[in-house]
């Protein structure tokens, strides 16, 4: 046992085989570590509520004696009044933790608990609404940030156009994401890191809103199917190609486009006429049936079997998620054709306000053919809501519909469907 100075420690020799600790003749519990390989680390060594604890405080050359010293003071302190300076150390490192990374835990590091369009939904926020904020330890987000990006997302947007929906969505994954780091980050004393949601704290000052109702009106429906069909015979590129596609095969299913944009060819017959979703909103796998137009379009994109490069999905993309999610484009041209804003799933609506007003066709098989399972007690229990390709009749019908007004606007004659 020695006075550890700056001189002690340069003379002191390295051993032959693994380490020395040398201690410090005044200050009890403080060290120097010196291994075989000449690397000297500071140190201290104590107990905290009755339990040996051994805590490295830094190596020589990064921190001075000087500073050594002073930081094993404090730590020893820490240790008498039963303080774990390794929980302190994880406390730090948890304050520390960033919006991306608090994201990247809870999106990819709990395999299968999220659909692979909500990954895509929930990284998009992050990089576009929050793009300030990710690389910002995610306890440093105060309410006052909250409001003011929520204020300008609800009054500006991304571009300039309000968007209060789009800011109520991003603010529920920010949300979700601070929820799951108060879960995971704790303090020293097992409090959460973060004590209070901010997000939480505003969400009374949002305003209400009406359930959409927005579809295509049925006089547009025929004008719509050709203008796409305008627009496949000369695409920008073959990603271009795959989103006219998905929005044509929207209009003729009414899924949803993030469930239908990953749809894979292995879960598609066309031979039998049906596709199937496994990963849906509402957990419920269904099997659909495909009507004639859809098959044709889907045996148009469908590789050679050849083909060895060949995508995996139906409406494939260069983009990283391997398959198409931007419809910006074909919605852009239709929103010009008909004079009003409309969305991808505004043409989930289209479909069902076609099957239900316009061919009369029963509500609860619209809303099997949309994957919503009736909430009525008989056909909750008694109706097949899974395997519905004995629908294919009705989705034959709006099929039907949809290729007779598309020739009606091109002006052919035409004769009505029978119901």
């Amino acid at each position: 046992m020695a006075k550890i100075t700056k001189a002690f420690i340069d003379r002191v020799k390295a051993p032959e085989t693994e380490y020395d600790n040398q201690w410090d003749e005044s200050v009890r519990g403080y060290g120097v570590r010196v291994t075989s390989g000449g690397k000297k680390v500071f140190f201290v060594q104590g107990r905290v509520r009755g339990k040996a604890v051994q805590f490295t405080l830094g190596p020589y050359g990064v921190l001075t004696e000087d500073a050594a010293r002073k930081k094993a003071q404090s730590v020893l302190q820490q240790m008498r009044e039963g303080i774990d300076p390794r929980d302190a150390q994880k406390e730090d490192a948890a304050a520390k933790v960033t919006l991306r990374e608090v994201a990247n835990a809870y999106l990819y590091e709990r395999p299968g608990m999220l659909r692979e369009a909500t990954v895509v939904e929930k990284n998009r926020h992050i990089e576009t609404v929050f793009g300030a904020w990710k690389d910002k330890p995610i306890a440093s987000i105060t309410e006052a940030d909250v409001r003011k990006r929520y204020t300008e997302m609800a009054t500006k947007g991304l571009r300039g156009t309000p968007a209060p929906g789009q800011a109520q969505i991003a603010m529920t994954t920010l949300s979700v994401l601070i929820n799951f780091a108060m879960r995971r980050y704790k303090r020293a004393d097992g409090t959460p890191l973060i004590a209070h949601n901010p997000v939480a704290a505003m969400k009374g000052d949002w305003p209400g809103f009406k359930p959409r109702t927005r579809d295509i009106d049925e006089k547009h429906v025929g004008a719509t199917w050709n203008l796409l069909t305008e627009m496949r015979a000369h695409p920008k590129n073959q990603d271009a190609l795959a989103g006219i596609d998905l929005v044509r095969f929207l209009m003729l299913t009414g899924c949803r486009r993030s469930e239908a944009a990953s749809l894979e060819w292995r879960t598609v017959n066309l031979d039998e006429a049906w596709f199937h979703l496994a990963n849906t909103k509402n957990g419920n796998p269904v099997w659909l049936p495909l009507s004639s137009l859809a098959v044709a379009l889907l045996k148009a994109r469908k590789p050679k079997d050849d083909d060895k490069d060949a995508s995996l999905y139906c409406f494939p993309s260069r983009a990283k998620g391997g398959f198409v999610t931007d419809t910006r484009a074909p919605l852009e041209r239709i929103a010009k054709l008909i004079d009003q804003p409309i969305s991808a799933h505004d043409l989930r609506r289209t479909f069902v306000s076609t099957g239900v007003a316009t061919l009369g066709i029963d509500l609860y098989k619209m809303e099997l053919l949309t994957n919503h399972v009736p909430q009525g007690v008989t056909a909750k229990h008694y109706l097949r809501t899974q395997r519905l390709q004995y629908l294919l009749p009705e989705a034959q019908l709006i099929s039907d519909w949809i290729e007779q007004q598309a020739a009606k606007a091109s002006g052919a004659n035409v004769v009505a469907l029978r119901a």
